[in-house]
């Protein structure tokens, strides 16, 4: 498995779940969560699906055990078709087609039913991995969405909000995720669907100029305001008016221009750096981020009112490692890009390049797996893509939790060292810093090691 196998664990007796809680943590290491009713199984299930949920279904709260059961195998089969459904407390519930379940009439010894909960999540995983296969090898049309491909609950639900939020204009939008998740696709997105989509669409990086440039970007300057300044110029939030100006990294913004920005957001007027006359703008504001802002605004390091209007409505994108089952859609749509743009005639993707993908954790997410395949398919031209085609830190990928100590003969120092940061960037959410906090190395050091293995 990729990683341990997240277990979702209902139960309405919190020191029986917390037990086998603890120890399939034990045991194998297993990231569990714990809900006592079915409306908090839902929620948790649309928040990420889960490789097994263990169900303890009793009469408690009124509802009949065969009831609970027919609603969690619905949610299952809405938001985790891969799961197995362990249920305790049913001789038999009823079969549901496309749903893996294990009865279990009681709990028995911890050990067999521990045991029973771990085949059940590695034949989940495969079930997974099997059903990603074929849907990818199959080459059916898949739909693009404003630029956005995937069909995982997560982007669904993106896509969702998007539709819902794009002809509200006067709410700005805050984009939250990893670099490289696809946070400017999903502000064009909003841009495109809205009302404003014939007027301009600016994006602008706020961590790519200094801090005067920056000020004179957005905001425009008149002629003489600093050395340099042989004319006026209006600023990308005039060139934006009536349209949508997408501000990302947001995080990097200096704390003055953030005065700016607010006074944006509340009168819908700025003015330019060296004048005193005011400049009135109709535009929406789309600002995303990879930085944490609240522990930002905590720090004093983000004004707290900025942050509040921004979040009128907020966006959060997955890590391409949480939503594995669109890589291949994302392969094939990307494979499909770098046949046009090159041109090639890549036909595809072997098996083992496929599995090698879905493995592989991807730290630079959306960007990287499209960086990669364009490079690949330069190279192989006419043909499928192989497992030998794929850069090694990708076909070379092994999980730390399967490696005991006999696998371990003809492994290098280097691939471990490889393995330890892949395992601390996932653990840790590609937060970096926290990442080498983990790993017990300055942060120098992990961005050069992150070099070094092309990660």
């Amino acid at each position: 498995m990729n990683s341990p196998a997240f277990v979702l664990i209902y139960d309405a007796d919190a020191d029986r779940a917390e037990s086998l809680r603890d120890a399939l943590r034990v045991s194998h290491d297993f990231p569990c969560r714990i809900v006592d009713s079915i409306d908090s199984a839902r929620e948790s299930l649309r928040e990420r699906a889960p490789n097994v949920v263990v169900a303890r279904l009793d009469g408690r709260n009124g509802q009949p055990p065969a009831d609970k059961f027919a609603a969690l195998a619905d949610a299952l089969e809405e938001d985790a078709p891969d799961a197995s459904l362990v249920v305790i407390g049913l001789d038999s519930p009823a079969k549901r087609r496309g749903l893996s379940i294990v009865p279990l009439a009681s709990e028995s010894d911890r050990d067999q039913i521990v045991a029973k909960i771990a085949r059940a999540a590695q034949q989940a995983v495969a079930r997974r991995e099997d059903r990603l296969l074929r849907l990818s090898l199959e080459n059916r049309p898949y739909e693009v969405f404003e630029g956005i491909v995937g069909e995982s609950p997560a982007i669904r639900r993106i896509i969702d909000r998007i539709k819902k939020v794009a002809d509200k204009g006067k709410l700005s939008v805050l984009i939250l995720g990893e670099t490289g998740t696809g946070k400017d696709v999903i502000a064009r997105a909003i841009h495109n669907r809205s009302a404003r989509a014939k007027k301009p669409f600016v994006p602008v990086n706020c961590a790519a100029f200094s801090e005067s440039l920056l000020e004179s970007q957005l905001f425009g300057h008149v002629k003489g305001a600093f050395t340099g300044a042989f004319s006026d110029q209006k600023g990308l939030f005039a060139a934006a008016d009536a349209g949508t100006i997408f501000l990302d990294e947001i995080g990097d913004m200096p704390h003055h221009l953030q005065a700016k920005l607010l006074r944006v957001l509340e009168y819908r007027e700025f003015t330019p750096l060296g004048s005193t006359e005011l400049r009135r703008v109709d535009v929406r504001i789309i600002a995303a981020t990879n930085a944490d802002l609240r522990r930002k605004v905590e720090q004093k390091e983000f004004r707290e009112d900025l942050y509040y209007r921004l979040h009128h409505v907020e966006i959060r994108v997955p890590p391409l490692r949480d939503r594995r089952q669109d890589i291949p859609l994302l392969a094939q749509h990307f494979l499909s890009g770098a046949n046009e743009s090159l041109p090639a005639s890549v036909p595809g993707f072997s098996s083992e390049a496929l599995q090698a993908m879905l493995r592989y954790l991807w730290p630079g997410n959306i960007r990287e797996l499209k960086n990669m395949i364009e490079a690949v398919a330069a190279e192989v031209d006419d043909r499928q893509i192989e497992l030998i085609d794929l850069p090694e830190r990708i076909r070379g990928t092994r999980e730390l939790a399967t490696i005991g100590p006999a696998p371990l003969v003809g492994v290098t120092i280097a691939q471990m060292e490889r393995l330890m940061i892949e395992k601390a960037l996932e653990h840790t959410q590609g937060n970096r810093d926290q990442a080498a906090k983990m790993l017990g190395i300055g942060t120098r050091t992990l961005y050069r090691k992150l070099k070094e293995f092309g990660l």
